[in-house]
């Protein structure tokens, strides 16, 4: 048995080892996440509270001894707007953690954030004294507000897409060719456009379906508003859908190694959801990181789908991220359709 087990543990190896690409990914790929997210997140980027900034300086000696105090703070980044109610949008759609107004001492943050929470423990902290404390004026929120989960949902949705799009259609692929299932397939009179057109309609029909699931049995648990319209947010979906499996084409094209593969899907998946806005605003990033997502289908997919759900916006005021996502498939596809070999490369 012992022998056995041996065998197999040392034929696994070898065939491991004798995989070059795949070899070398492994030990690239941490070092280029690591490399990649070191660049990313330095310097002010570290902080994770953003507290916007609206009206003239202090006029106290309280309120801008407690202004500097607060400005020393770690972990905070402040953002200077011109107007309060540019400073309450963003807030009301969790892009900034509390809105500060050295002038007077009001403060405003969501109370279904929990950011904002710990945005204004670190403010009362931040103050030496009594006199101080009694300057500050907390203000709720006033208007329309997005509750947290509502504005974190379709960012959810998204990453689940983007992960059943990529890994549904790109490692598949993959595995088709190592088996020798593609290589069965090309000497039959199915052409690679055709099997290329059912693995994409195929894996779009899972992910709508999969996601209508999710959607339904969300708003059903916790009560999530869709306050656009459900075809425009279906579009917008399908559309998403159909750039990302095209992208899972692009990987799938002529990779026979499954440990290749997923290393390249996770080198694509991983900084797109962080850089996508899944999880937390890119309000206040680095310019050059605001451009790099630009040029990513989730942030265009996240970016429509918030604003449908929770502004209720139609497809004119998302037709930036509609033509970005449609000229990305275009791109991917015509890529992937280039680049596609039925056997091993």
């Amino acid at each position: 048995m012992f022998t056995r087990i041996f065998t197999l543990f040392m034929a696994r190896n070898k065939e491991y080892f004798r995989d070059k690409s795949a070899l070398g990914w492994n030990f690239i790929f941490p070092f280029l996440i690591i490399a990649g997210f070191g660049v990313i997140f330095t310097g002010n980027s570290r902080d994770i509270y953003k507290i916007a900034i609206t009206g003239p300086a202090p006029n106290t000696q309280e309120i801008s001894s407690l202004y500097e105090n607060f400005r020393s703070m770690k972990m905070l980044q402040f953002l200077n707007y011109e107007t309060f109610d540019s400073a309450s949008a963003k807030l009301s759609h969790h892009k900034v953690d509390m809105i500060f107004e050295p002038s007077t001492g009001k403060y405003w943050i969501s109370k279904t954030s929990p950011k904002g929470y710990i945005a204004e423990k670190i403010l009362e902290a931040a103050s030496t004294d009594q006199h101080q404390d009694k300057k500050l004026i907390k203000i709720e929120i006033e208007g329309k507000e997005i509750p947290y989960q509502e504005w974190l949902f379709p960012g959810i949705l998204g990453m689940n897409m983007m992960f059943s799009a990529l890994f549904g259609v790109g490692y598949v692929v993959v595995r088709y060719r190592k088996n020798g299932v593609l290589k069965r397939l090309s000497v039959t009179p199915l052409k690679p456009w055709e099997f290329l057109t059912a693995q994409m309609l195929s894996r779009m029909f899972l992910i709508i379906f999969s996601t209508s699931i999710v959607y339904t049995g969300c708003s059903l648990l916790y009560g999530f508003k869709c306050r656009g319209s459900f075809v425009d947010l279906l579009i917008t979906v399908a559309l998403g859908g159909f750039s990302m499996i095209s992208l899972g084409l692009v990987i799938a094209s002529k990779t026979s190694s499954e440990e290749l593969a997923e290393g390249l899907l996770n080198f694509i998946t991983w900084p797109m959801m962080f850089l996508s806005g899944v999880w937390f605003s890119l309000e206040g990033a680095k310019p050059w990181v605001i451009t790099m997502s630009k040029f990513l289908p989730l942030y265009h997919l996240i970016s429509a789908a918030r604003k449908i759900m929770n502004d209720g916006s139609g497809l004119y005021e998302i037709r930036y991220e509609l033509i970005s996502l449609a000229l990305m498939s275009l791109v991917f596809l015509t890529i992937g359709s280039l680049l596609f070999k039925w056997g091993k490369e």
